[in-house]
């Protein structure tokens, strides 16, 4: 990814068991957000709340939730939010 702009790939492995990547590219330093969601749109972890300087960055979820348990087997959305932008992308969880 370059990052001369705001931009969210495809998680990888997905499906996936028992971790992923998440990468995502910001062009200017901004307050960033990456966050996990299950099928009814509740946020199931954080996995970035941070400023970030300009570049390139790769997030890794391990399948549990913001106390530590692991998530159920199933569909996910994983959100990226900067700048008043909003990105979102499905993944697949398979235990």
């Amino acid at each position: 990814m370059v990052p001369n702009e705001f931009e969210l790939g495809q998680n990888y492995p997905n499906p996936f068991n028992p971790t992923t990547h998440i990468q995502y590219a910001i062009a200017r330093t901004a307050d960033v957000s990456l966050s996990i969601f299950d099928l009814m749109g509740r946020e199931i972890k954080t996995l970035v709340s941070d400023k970030k300087s300009q570049g390139s960055y790769t997030a890794i979820w391990d399948g549990t939730d913001n106390t530590g348990q692991k998530v159920a087997s199933g569909i996910y959305f994983y959100r990226l939010k900067s700048d008043g932008i909003t990105l979102t992308k499905r993944m697949v969880l398979l235990r």
